[in-house]
This record gives structure tokens, C-alpha cells and sequence, in this order.
């Protein structure tokens, strides 16, 4: 292949790539709506999430998403009028995207707690896909445990069964809810979403293609789509210094389902550590987290710092 056309081929991208400096040009002019003490509460562990970040990266999100939602609500009523029915127009539905550690929860926080300032968006959301796992007692009668965060581990039809509900405008659909405390599903108890105006979906696997071709895909029903990415040496480095802080901290609660973990060494909660990424988080971002990248509308890209250095945006 001629070396002009090979160049022209590597330029066909369904996305554009922008440097964070430039990205943070959008948010020339507009007002930090967050105090520092609130991003230090919206800050997961290990997270180096701070006000620069904040204002570069996440405040023109927020905005884009914010465009995004009001576009699409635009959409909805002329398509409404144009058939001469009542409007129907439902909650615009975001995913977070992601593997363990990377850093998404708090992005998805961050969103709510942005997105909810704009004007158009002032009801926001967020479920996370976590509450969609099997319960433990049924993951340990199919054997999978072992397993748990990997797509066979959550209860799709569930998952999709609930966003239909979101999407088809339903004034009240629940989700169940997931203690990390506790590890499990929290029987009757629920996170109940009426009717707002974005609704945030945080998981591993969101977007993960059907199971079979006569299967809905849960990433059908989202109208945008971020992922964040990392190189998988970052993620592991981060994923251990996570464990060590929940050792010191959450794990050290007599009521944790990891209150086992707080008494170990360093060494032996690092060995720890690395042995759960080696064995089950490594190959769950290989086989099933990372393959669902290119579905993203928008891709957030991490360095070795935890800061966002790039962000792929796809071409509309």
C-alpha cells in the first residue's frame, strides 16, 4: 500500500481526538459550580480528582452532555407534534463505562452533581449497575462467584427490563440496590427513579454487546455513552493502592463482608490484591471491559496519574 494511502486510511476514525488543553477551551468562561470540599466528598478512593481536573475535563462534559439531553428533548416534541400526539418525550439516558478502579463512580457522581446545575437537566439520576448482580446465594448456586463482574454475573434481562421501563416514560421504576458493605443485594430495598430528566448508568459491562442476536443490547437503550479508559498497568497500580486504603479503612468495619482483609501485612495485602486482578479483575477488562470501548460516544482517556490527558469524541 502506497505510504499516502496508508496515511489517509489511519486518519478514517469514527472519532475526533482532542488534547485536554484544548478540551478545556470549552469551559472558557463558564462558572465552577462545585467547591473544592464538595469534589473532595465526591472523590472516590485512590482518586486524584481536584478543581483543575474539575474545570478541564468534567465541567465541559457536563455541558456537552447538557446539549446533548436538550437536543434530543427538542427531538422529542417536534417528533411528537409531527405525529399530532401529546408530548412523550423520556429521561435521556447516560452510561459510564469502565474497569474496576479506573475511576468511574466518581466520575458518575461528578456528572450528577454537574449536570443537575444546567438549566435544561436540573433533575439527574444515577444507578448503578451493581444492583443488577445476581445475589450472592444465586451466584454461589450457578457456580459463580469466582465470577463475579463478569457479564454472566449480573441479571441482564433485569437490567433492560428496568431501562425499557426508564425509557418507555414510566412514572416510577426501581432498581435493587447493592451493599459493598455487605457485598450482596439488599433484599427489599431500592433506588427509585421517577421521571427525571437524565438518568446515569454506572457499570462495568454496560455496554456489552447482545447475547445472541435476538437479544436486546443494554447498550441500545443509552442515548450517550462515556468510557473511561487507562492503560491496564495504571488500573492495576491504582486497583492495589485502592485495596490498601479499603484495608485501612472499610474493611476494617466488624460488619464488612472484607473485614478479613484489614488484619494482613502490607506485603500479604498487596500479594492479595494482585492475586484478585490477576485472577479475576485482568482478565474480566481483557475478555469483556475493553472489547466494548469502541461503542462509547466519548472516551476518556487517563494517564498514569489518574488525570484525563485526551478525550475521543465520536463524529456525529
Amino acid at each position: 500500500m502506497p505510504a499516502e494511502e496508508t496515511t489517509t486510511t489511519s486518519l478514517l476514525t469514527p472519532y475526533r481526538e482532542i488534547e485536554r488543553a484544548e478540551w478545556a477551551r470549552a469551559a472558557a468562561g463558564m462558572a465552577q459550580p462545585l467547591s473544592e470540599k464538595e469534589i473532595v466528598q465526591l472523590r472516590g478512593l485512590g482518586d486524584r480528582l481536584d478543581v483543575d481536573e474539575v474545570r478541564d475535563v468534567y465541567l465541559p462534559l457536563s455541558r456537552l452532555l447538557s446539549l446533548y439531553a436538550n437536543a434530543t428533548k427538542r427531538l422529542g416534541v417536534d417528533t411528537s407534534g409531527f405525529l399530532g400526539e401529546p408530548d412523550t418525550t423520556t429521561p435521556f439516558v447516560v452510561a459510564v463505562a469502565g474497569s474496576v478502579a479506573v475511576g468511574k463512580s466518581t466520575i458518575a457522581r461528578l456528572l450528577r452533581e454537574l449536570m443537575s446545575r444546567w438549566p435544561g437537566t436540573p433533575r439527574v439520576e444515577l444507578v448503578t449497575t451493581d444492583g443488577f448482580l445476581f445475589p450472592n446465594a444465586e451466584l454461589e448456586r450457578r457456580g459463580l462467584m469466582s465470577r463475579k463482574g463478569f457479564p454472566e454475573s449480573y441479571d441482564r434481562r433485569a437490567l433492560i427490563r428496568f431501562l425499557t421501563q426508564v425509557k418507555s416514560g414510566a412514572s416510577e421504576v426501581r432498581a435493587p440496590f447493592y451493599s459493598h458493605m455487605r457485598y450482596d443485594i439488599v433484599p427489599d430495598a431500592s433506588v427509585v427513579v421517577r421521571r427525571p430528566d437524565v438518568v446515569i448508568v454506572e457499570g462495568l459491562n454496560v455496554l456489552q454487546p447482545p447475547a445472541s442476536p435476538n437479544d436486546v443490547a443494554v447498550s441500545e437503550l443509552f442515548d450517550f455513552a462515556v468510557y473511561v479508559d487507562a492503560e491496564p498497568e495504571h488500573i492495576a497500580r491504582w486497583f492495589v493502592e485502592r485495596f490498601l486504603a479499603l484495608r485501612r479503612g472499610a474493611f476494617a468495619n466488624p460488619t464488612s463482608y472484607f473485614n478479613v482483609f484489614a488484619h494482613l501485612s502490607d506485603e500479604e495485602a498487596v500479594e492479595t490484591a494482585m492475586k484478585y486482578w490477576d485472577e479475576i479483575n485482568m482478565p474480566n477488562l481483557v475478555e469483556n471491559v475493553m472489547p466494548t470501548r469502541h461503542r462509547a460516544t466519548l472516551i476518556l482517556q487517563k494517564g498514569p496519574e489518574h488525570a484525563v490527558d485526551r478525550v475521543f469524541l465520536r463524529k456525529l
